[in-house]
């Protein structure tokens, strides 16, 4: 029987849950561990509330058994302040929990408190720093979702996505972070921005922790049953927008494709439609005029306590006539159909996670181009750490399936996980 280390907040989701079941380990020695780092690194700034609770009784067997979870401020959590990262909603504690808090604590996990978001999970930046240069963005919108797990506040964290929100911090931070395909995972409860788009994912250290977490939110029969297998094949996708890519990014790219092709695996340049570049503007148009029409409450009681970014969002919207915007749901619908017809049975689509490494600042959250098209489209993405550039802040690929195929994405970047160390 191993030893556990000396720092219990720094052991995998899974080795911490097994040690917890085996008795080698305490669930509230574990949340005092997280905790004391949490403080520790208290100018990372990843928390709004950090007031770890108890997982409820008889969950020991639960898939999450003891594990402390950080949730991302957008989310319901009963009796602890959730304030969607706006001053509109200062001192708000909901009565109930969200769909993804209930099944977490249904699963045996806890909440370590919540996690700093953007403003309404857009475009807004905390002040939440990158663990990796405090200098540096962490990535948004789940700033303090992916800062906390990169900085071993928590094993695990519940993240959203409308437009690259999962994926990019995960990259700038150098951890997993999956947005599974739309809908397997309930948003009820969470705060909406944008209904056709909005993406409840994860954070964590390692693809099968993500899976396992996600499976346990999800309801899945067998949580987190995921076994590392290379695809059937591999396509790389330089697009849209990949003139935005940095040289080192697009190393990294290629030196995973290279860890495929070397493993036998067939891999090709994905030849896709002349007009994909349009799925960018189709994305963010959605995105605004949902947003826009979502936080009507907001705009009406309180617009002076709107950032002037996001009102200036609205404002380039507001003229949008309904007939538009419909037809820009329609040609959602039709690009998911096209896209669908053109990735086959056990294969995965190969891409930058973001433009770079994170930039220096904290004025912005970087660059979400190379997520907007895959959440359009309701793809399931996992992005994983793929070394580090010049500035030696992390890089992060992500590996992309057809819809509803998330297990093929998450055998594949199990594998690849494997190989790029």
């Amino acid at each position: 029987m191993s030893a556990l280390p000396a720092d219990p907040a720094r052991m995998s989701a899974r080795a911490a849950r097994d040690a917890i079941r085996a008795g080698r380990l305490g669930a509230a020695e574990l949340a005092e561990a997280c905790r004391a780092r949490a403080e520790a690194r208290a100018d990372i700034r990843a928390w709004t509330v950090l007031d770890p609770q108890p997982p409820l009784p008889g969950t020991a067997e639960g898939a999450l058994a003891g594990l402390p979870v950080g949730v991302k401020d957008i989310i319901a959590t009963s009796g602890m302040a959730t304030e969607y990262g706006s001053p509109i909603h200062a001192g708000h504690v909901p009565a109930a929990d969200a769909a993804c808090v209930a099944a977490l604590r249904m699963a045996g996990g806890a909440v370590m408190g919540k996690t700093k978001t953007t403003e309404f999970a857009a475009y807004t930046p905390t002040d939440t720093r990158n663990p990796h240069d405090p200098a540096h963005t962490p990535g948004g919108s789940s700033s303090g979702s992916a800062a906390a797990v990169a900085d071993f506040h928590v094993p695990l964290a519940i993240g959203t996505q409308t437009a690259g929100s999962v994926i990019r911090p995960a990259a700038f931070c150098g951890v997993v972070g999956y947005k599974p395909s739309f809908g397997t995972i309930d948003t009820a409860g969470t705060m909406p921005f944008s209904a056709s788009l909005d993406t409840l994912g994860v954070f964590a250290r390692d693809v099968t922790d993500a899976a396992l977490f996600a499976g346990a939110l999800a309801g899945w029969e067998a949580p987190g049953a995921v076994t590392p297998a290379p695809p059937e094949r591999v396509r790389i996708v330089r697009a849209p927008a990949w003139d935005l890519a940095e040289p080192e990014m697009i190393a990294a790219v290629e030196a995973a494709a290279a860890r495929f092709a070397d493993a036998g695996v067939p891999v090709e340049e994905a030849a896709l439609p002349d007009d994909f570049e349009a799925l960018v503007e189709l994305q963010d148009r959605i995105q605004v005029f949902e947003g826009r029409r979502a936080l009507a409450w907001e705009r009406m009681t309180h617009p002076e306590l709107l950032s002037p970014g996001l009102r200036g969002h609205f404002e380039r919207i507001a003229g949008l006539p309904f007939a538009e915007y419909r037809a820009a749901r329609a040609a959602q619908r039709d690009w998911q159909t096209r896209i669908a017809a053109m990735i086959s049975p056990g294969e995965v689509w190969l891409t930058a996670s973001a433009p770079g490494a994170a930039p220096r600042g904290l004025e912005a959250t970087g660059d979400p181009v190379f997520c907007r098209a895959w959440t359009l489209l309701h793809m399931p993405c996992v992005g994983l750490p793929a070394g580090t550039g010049a500035s030696g802040l992390p890089l992060g690929v992500q590996i992309i399936a057809a819809q509803g195929a998330d297990a093929d994405g998450l055998a594949a970047a199990a594998w690849l996980e494997e190989r790029l160390g």
